[in-house]
Protein backbone atom coordinates (compact mmCIF):
# COMPACT_ATOMS: atom_id res chain seq x y z
CA UNK A 1 0.00 0.00 0.00
CA UNK A 2 1.41 3.13 -0.84
CA UNK A 3 0.29 7.08 -0.89
CA UNK A 4 0.55 9.73 -2.74
CA UNK A 5 -0.95 13.69 -1.97
CA UNK A 6 -2.27 15.99 -4.60
CA UNK A 7 -2.70 19.55 -4.72
CA UNK A 8 -6.82 20.62 -4.55
CA UNK A 9 -8.36 23.97 -5.09
CA UNK A 10 -9.05 23.15 -1.80
CA UNK A 11 -6.04 21.96 -0.58
CA UNK A 12 -4.01 18.94 -0.67
CA UNK A 13 -5.95 15.48 -0.81
CA UNK A 14 -4.51 12.29 -0.40
CA UNK A 15 -4.61 8.79 -2.48
CA UNK A 16 -3.89 5.09 -0.87
CA UNK A 17 -3.08 2.63 -3.46
CA UNK A 18 -4.09 -0.76 -3.12
CA UNK A 19 -1.68 -2.08 -6.00
CA UNK A 20 -3.21 -5.65 -7.89
CA UNK A 21 0.36 -7.35 -9.11
CA UNK A 22 -1.39 -7.91 -12.81
CA UNK A 23 -3.91 -4.90 -12.62
CA UNK A 24 -7.17 -5.33 -14.92
CA UNK A 25 -8.94 -2.27 -14.14
CA UNK A 26 -8.74 0.46 -11.75
CA UNK A 27 -11.31 1.50 -8.88
CA UNK A 28 -10.98 5.08 -7.36
CA UNK A 29 -13.30 5.50 -4.29
CA UNK A 30 -14.35 8.25 -2.37
CA UNK A 31 -15.32 8.38 1.44
CA UNK A 32 -18.67 9.37 2.93
CA UNK A 33 -18.82 13.03 4.49
CA UNK A 34 -18.64 11.79 8.32
CA UNK A 35 -16.01 9.38 7.91
CA UNK A 36 -12.75 8.15 6.12
CA UNK A 37 -11.34 5.25 4.03
CA UNK A 38 -11.19 3.19 6.89
CA UNK A 39 -15.05 3.04 6.74
CA UNK A 40 -16.23 -0.78 6.47
CA UNK A 41 -16.73 -1.50 3.04
CA UNK A 42 -13.81 0.58 1.69
CA UNK A 43 -11.33 -1.20 3.88
CA UNK A 44 -12.66 -4.22 2.91
CA UNK A 45 -12.44 -3.85 -1.38
CA UNK A 46 -8.82 -2.58 -0.76
CA UNK A 47 -8.19 -6.00 0.85
CA UNK A 48 -10.38 -8.24 -1.47
CA UNK A 49 -10.03 -6.73 -4.96
CA UNK A 50 -6.24 -6.36 -5.72
CA UNK A 51 -5.45 -10.23 -5.59
CA UNK A 52 -8.22 -10.25 -7.90
CA UNK A 53 -6.73 -8.10 -10.02
CA UNK A 54 -8.35 -4.14 -9.52
CA UNK A 55 -6.11 -1.53 -8.14
CA UNK A 56 -7.93 -0.19 -5.56
CA UNK A 57 -7.11 3.72 -4.94
CA UNK A 58 -8.96 5.33 -2.17
CA UNK A 59 -9.31 9.24 -2.32
CA UNK A 60 -9.11 11.35 1.19
CA UNK A 61 -10.64 14.90 0.57
CA UNK A 62 -8.74 17.81 2.09
CA UNK A 63 -10.86 18.52 4.52
CA UNK A 64 -9.82 14.55 6.02
CA UNK A 65 -6.37 15.37 5.28
CA UNK A 66 -6.09 18.81 7.46
CA UNK A 67 -7.91 16.87 10.31
CA UNK A 68 -10.96 18.34 9.88
CA UNK A 69 -14.85 16.36 9.76
CA UNK A 70 -17.41 18.82 7.42
CA UNK A 71 -21.09 17.95 6.51
CA UNK A 72 -19.59 18.42 2.79
CA UNK A 73 -21.24 20.23 0.35
CA UNK A 74 -22.04 18.97 -3.38
CA UNK A 75 -19.52 21.69 -4.35
CA UNK A 76 -16.61 21.25 -1.90
CA UNK A 77 -16.79 17.41 -2.73
CA UNK A 78 -16.37 18.00 -6.50
CA UNK A 79 -13.89 20.01 -6.28
CA UNK A 80 -11.88 17.58 -4.24
CA UNK A 81 -12.58 14.90 -6.52
CA UNK A 82 -12.02 16.43 -9.36
CA UNK A 83 -8.03 16.70 -9.51
CA UNK A 84 -7.73 12.79 -7.93
CA UNK A 85 -9.83 11.74 -10.71
CA UNK A 86 -7.48 13.87 -13.43
CA UNK A 87 -4.36 12.30 -12.10
CA UNK A 88 -5.49 8.58 -12.06
CA UNK A 89 -6.48 8.88 -15.53
CA UNK A 90 -3.14 10.25 -16.20
CA UNK A 91 -1.22 7.41 -14.38
CA UNK A 92 -3.37 4.70 -15.64
CA UNK A 93 -3.99 5.59 -19.05
CA UNK A 94 -4.51 1.97 -20.53
CA UNK A 95 -6.58 0.80 -17.80
CA UNK A 96 -10.58 0.99 -17.80
CA UNK A 97 -11.20 3.30 -15.19
CA UNK A 98 -14.11 2.56 -12.25
CA UNK A 99 -15.20 5.14 -9.97
CA UNK A 100 -17.42 5.63 -6.94
CA UNK A 101 -17.87 5.66 -3.10
CA UNK A 102 -19.57 5.75 -0.59
CA UNK A 103 -22.60 8.02 0.36
CA UNK A 104 -21.57 11.48 0.00
CA UNK A 105 -18.46 10.12 -2.39
CA UNK A 106 -21.04 7.68 -4.22
CA UNK A 107 -22.81 11.31 -5.34
CA UNK A 108 -20.06 12.83 -5.82
CA UNK A 109 -18.39 9.91 -8.42
CA UNK A 110 -21.76 10.40 -9.86
CA UNK A 111 -21.85 13.67 -10.63
CA UNK A 112 -18.25 13.62 -11.87
CA UNK A 113 -18.82 10.57 -14.41
CA UNK A 114 -18.16 11.21 -17.73
CA UNK A 115 -16.67 9.12 -20.84
CA UNK A 116 -13.30 8.83 -20.16
CA UNK A 117 -14.73 6.41 -16.97
CA UNK A 118 -15.62 2.54 -17.05
CA UNK A 119 -18.51 3.31 -14.39
CA UNK A 120 -20.01 3.86 -10.83
CA UNK A 121 -20.03 1.75 -8.29
CA UNK A 122 -22.16 3.68 -5.32
CA UNK A 123 -21.49 2.02 -1.98
CA UNK A 124 -25.06 3.02 0.39
CA UNK A 125 -26.26 5.45 -1.94
CA UNK A 126 -28.28 8.28 0.20
CA UNK A 127 -31.20 8.61 -1.94
CA UNK A 128 -33.10 10.83 0.27
CA UNK A 129 -32.62 11.80 3.74
CA UNK A 130 -33.81 9.58 6.66
CA UNK A 131 -38.05 10.06 6.95
CA UNK A 132 -37.63 12.49 3.93
CA UNK A 133 -38.12 10.28 0.63
CA UNK A 134 -40.05 13.12 -1.35
CA UNK A 135 -36.34 14.70 -1.22
CA UNK A 136 -34.82 12.51 -3.93
CA UNK A 137 -31.61 12.79 -5.27
CA UNK A 138 -32.25 9.71 -8.03
CA UNK A 139 -31.08 12.61 -10.54
CA UNK A 140 -27.63 12.28 -9.22
CA UNK A 141 -27.56 8.42 -10.30
CA UNK A 142 -30.17 8.38 -13.23
CA UNK A 143 -27.52 11.07 -14.65
CA UNK A 144 -24.79 8.59 -14.70
CA UNK A 145 -24.43 7.68 -18.27
CA UNK A 146 -22.32 4.55 -17.97
CA UNK A 147 -22.89 1.33 -15.94
CA UNK A 148 -23.97 1.81 -12.56
CA UNK A 149 -23.53 -0.62 -9.62
CA UNK A 150 -25.48 0.06 -6.49
CA UNK A 151 -24.76 -2.06 -3.20
CA UNK A 152 -27.29 -0.82 -0.51
CA UNK A 153 -28.08 -1.92 2.86
CA UNK A 154 -31.32 -3.65 3.22
CA UNK A 155 -32.77 -1.04 5.90
CA UNK A 156 -31.12 1.63 4.90
CA UNK A 157 -32.64 4.47 6.16
CA UNK A 158 -31.42 6.94 3.39
CA UNK A 159 -32.95 4.58 0.95
CA UNK A 160 -33.47 0.49 0.85
CA UNK A 161 -32.60 -1.32 -2.55
CA UNK A 162 -36.08 -1.34 -3.73
CA UNK A 163 -36.45 2.29 -3.28
CA UNK A 164 -33.43 2.61 -5.55
CA UNK A 165 -34.62 0.00 -8.23
CA UNK A 166 -38.39 1.98 -8.03
CA UNK A 167 -37.14 5.69 -8.30
CA UNK A 168 -34.55 4.66 -11.09
CA UNK A 169 -37.26 2.79 -13.05
CA UNK A 170 -39.33 6.13 -12.27
CA UNK A 171 -36.32 8.48 -13.59
CA UNK A 172 -36.05 6.00 -16.51
CA UNK A 173 -33.03 5.75 -18.81
CA UNK A 174 -30.34 2.88 -18.12
CA UNK A 175 -30.87 1.13 -15.15
CA UNK A 176 -28.65 0.56 -12.54
CA UNK A 177 -27.24 -3.07 -10.65
CA UNK A 178 -28.69 -3.35 -7.09
CA UNK A 179 -27.55 -5.69 -4.42
CA UNK A 180 -28.84 -5.44 -1.09
CA UNK A 181 -26.42 -6.51 1.66
CA UNK A 182 -27.54 -6.63 5.42
CA UNK A 183 -27.59 -4.06 7.31
CA UNK A 184 -28.33 -0.12 7.15
CA UNK A 185 -26.41 2.84 6.06
CA UNK A 186 -22.95 1.57 6.97
CA UNK A 187 -23.89 -2.58 6.85
CA UNK A 188 -23.98 -5.18 9.09
CA UNK A 189 -19.97 -5.50 9.81
CA UNK A 190 -19.44 -9.15 9.25
CA UNK A 191 -17.37 -11.06 7.59
CA UNK A 192 -19.73 -12.63 4.92
CA UNK A 193 -21.13 -9.20 4.03
CA UNK A 194 -17.74 -7.84 3.60
CA UNK A 195 -17.25 -10.94 1.68
CA UNK A 196 -20.72 -10.26 -0.36
CA UNK A 197 -19.63 -6.73 -1.15
CA UNK A 198 -16.27 -7.57 -2.42
CA UNK A 199 -18.22 -10.22 -4.68
CA UNK A 200 -20.73 -7.82 -5.98
CA UNK A 201 -18.37 -5.29 -7.34
CA UNK A 202 -15.47 -7.69 -8.22
CA UNK A 203 -18.23 -9.33 -10.62
CA UNK A 204 -19.24 -5.60 -12.06
CA UNK A 205 -15.56 -4.37 -12.62
CA UNK A 206 -14.85 -7.59 -13.95
CA UNK A 207 -12.33 -8.65 -11.24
Amino acid sequence: MTQLTLDTPLGPCRLTISAADRPRAVLLLGHGAGGGIEAFDLAALARGLPPLGVTVIRHEQPWRVAGRTTVARPNLVDQGWGGALDAVLADFPTLPLWVGGRSAGARGACRGFDKRQAGVVCLSFPLHPPGRPDVSRIGELAGVTGPVLVVQGERDPFGSPQSVREAARAAGGAQPVVVGVPGTHSFSKRADVAEAIVAAVAKFVGG
